[in-house]
């Protein structure tokens, strides 16, 4: 015979003892352990060894010499780098601004127009190939773009001598007036695919039901579009703004391949400037306080955009309800 006492949610007794109920969070340590290890290894710990760098004279070989803020206050005096950050700027409008505007009407237009006259397979085509340069090596898409905009034979200059627009022909990377734009030009095309799929996912979300009562009372596809569409994006819109954003601060193979931050540093960026500081000039020091500072920037930028994404969520489901 089994004698049992009950006591809260146990049973104790000479019969078989009775676990109580596994929380459900505490398996989930286990799943994320290996992310957090390898988070703490690849970002943390090189994150920390590099700012401990940055406050230091050291050139790569040899004991580092502790400088303390000496690389700091350099680097805030230092006209190539504010040169350098203000491409960056341009970059983000290059990365971030424009091809999230485009994205939004292409993804738009794609949906709302070519998904319905035409299907939806011709649709998911022409996102494909908008979404392309965004699965090319950068290097691949590089070398290309240095072949199109070539000042000699250079397809760009060629077409437009053909079309007798031989005034217009230029040395599309090699003049500091405009190097900095076509570069520009050859990210906004690069990176356009990207807002155009998150974009089209989004509109998926959104109830036909409005739109077909908006249609009903008269107003058009571009008021449809600023009142309903946008309003019920916002979070995608967000996340591309901060994602993209992000991607233009940190942006070096591009530089690297059409210009190497030439001609004339017209086109050099934090990254690359970092890069050419560590590996060129070898003041490991002074490149690892670029680095550090351009971290925390772009730490601070996605901390935003994430606050933002939030709140446009939460704005959301508050409507909602």
């Amino acid at each position: 015979m089994t004698v049992t006492v009950e006591r809260g949610a146990r049973t104790v007794g000479k019969g078989p003892a009775v676990r109580p109920p596994r929380r459900p969070g505490s398996s989930y340590a286990l799943f994320l352990l290996p992310g957090a290890l390898a988070f703490l290894t690849v970002i943390v710990v090189p994150f920390l060894m590099n700012t401990g760098v940055s406050f230091t004279n050291w050139q790569g070989v040899g004991s580092p010499e502790w400088s303390g803020l000496a690389n700091y206050r350099e680097l805030f005096d230092d006209s190539e780098f504010w040169a350098s950050f203000r491409h960056s700027l341009f970059m983000v409008v290059a990365m971030a601004a424009v091809p999230t505007a485009i994205g939004l009407v292409l993804a738009a237009a794609l949906f709302d127009y070519v998904g319905k006259h035409f299907g939806g397979k011709v649709a998911a085509v022409l996102r494909a190939c908008f979404y392309l340069p965004q699965v090319l090596p950068i290097a691949v898409a590089g070398i290309v773009w240095s072949w199109i905009l070539a000042p000699e034979n250079g397809s760009l200059n060629e077409v437009l001598k053909a079309v007798g627009l031989s005034s217009w022909q230029q040395d599309w990377l090699g003049d500091p007036d405009i190097a900095l734009y076509s570069v520009m030009g050859v990210m906004v095309w690069v990176q356009l695919g990207f807002p155009l799929v998150i974009f089209m996912a989004g509109l998926q979300r959104v109830d036909p039901q409005l739109h077909e009562a908006a249609e009903l009372d008269g107003a058009g596809w571009w008021r449809r579009f600023w009142h309903i569409t946008l309003p019920q994006i916002r979070p995608e819109i967000y996340v591309v703004l901060t994602w993209c954003t992000i991607a233009a601060l940190k942006v070096f193979g591009a530089v690297y391949v059409l210009t190497k931050g030439g001609p004339g540093g017209a086109t050099n960026v934090p990254s690359y400037f970092s890069f050419t500081t560590f590996f060129e000039k070898t003041q490991v020091g002074y490149g690892a306080a670029i680095s550090t500072v351009l971290t925390v920037i772009i730490l601070a930028l996605s901390l935003i955009g994430l606050k933002l994404q939030t709140r446009a969520e939460d704005a959301e489901e508050g409507a909602r309800a």
